[in-house]
């Protein structure tokens, strides 16, 4: 954890987790000054390194052009990814601009291992979420009974009330953000 940028990182997923947990909401207050924080901190970040174009600043270390270039780029990959799921209606507004203050302070590589081990971390939550809701037993009993009773058993009448009363929930998927982006920090 060489980076820089873990600790704002770090405070800003424990708010976002906190208020996502209590209110299926993120609030703009906290996703976009920590958007804008990230791309006005990246040209002075020593953990880039970078090429040498850089421009001496009197008490402000060196500017270097390829920071800033590292932050949109993170940016922009952040809200390629999750700008494509809040259209296809699997993501909220929140996670998207959160996603995106993430790329910003981290860049792209890194904002990829933290959207690979996010996607990771939401199909894990997805999938005890499912077995929480017991959404698992129903499906499975529903295949069992098709497939070895046929069609016309009790468990058929309503086929997708279970699936539908799923579907009509958000789960906040904050804490696999949260999860994805700090294991992208360790992994480093």
């Amino acid at each position: 954890m060489r980076s820089f940028a873990w600790w704002p990182t770090l405070i800003v997923l424990a708010v976002a987790m906190f208020t996502d947990l209590r209110s299926r909401r993120i609030p703009n207050w906290l996703a976009l000054p920590f958007l804008l924080a990230g791309i006005v901190v990246s040209p002075w970040r020593q953990d880039w390194g970078g090429n040498s174009h850089s421009i001496g600043w009197h008490g402000l270390g060196q500017f270097r052009w390829y920071g800033l270039g590292q932050s949109f780029a993170g940016l922009g990959l952040g809200l390629l990814i999750f700008g494509f799921l809040f259209w296809l209606g699997g993501m909220g507004g929140g996670d998207v601009k959160l996603c995106t203050a993430i790329g910003a302070w981290v860049g792209p590589m890194q904002m990829f291992w933290a959207l690979f081990y996010t996607s990771l971390a939401g199909g894990i939550m997805v999938l005890c979420w499912i077995a929480y809701r017991k959404v698992l037993k129903v499906l499975f009993l529903r295949a069992g009974a098709r497939v070895f009773r046929g069609q016309g058993n009790e468990l058929n009448r309503k086929p997708e009330a279970s699936l539908a009363e799923l579907l009509k929930r958000k789960m906040p998927y904050e804490p696999a953000i949260a999860v994805g982006t700090l294991l992208s920090f360790f992994a480093r």
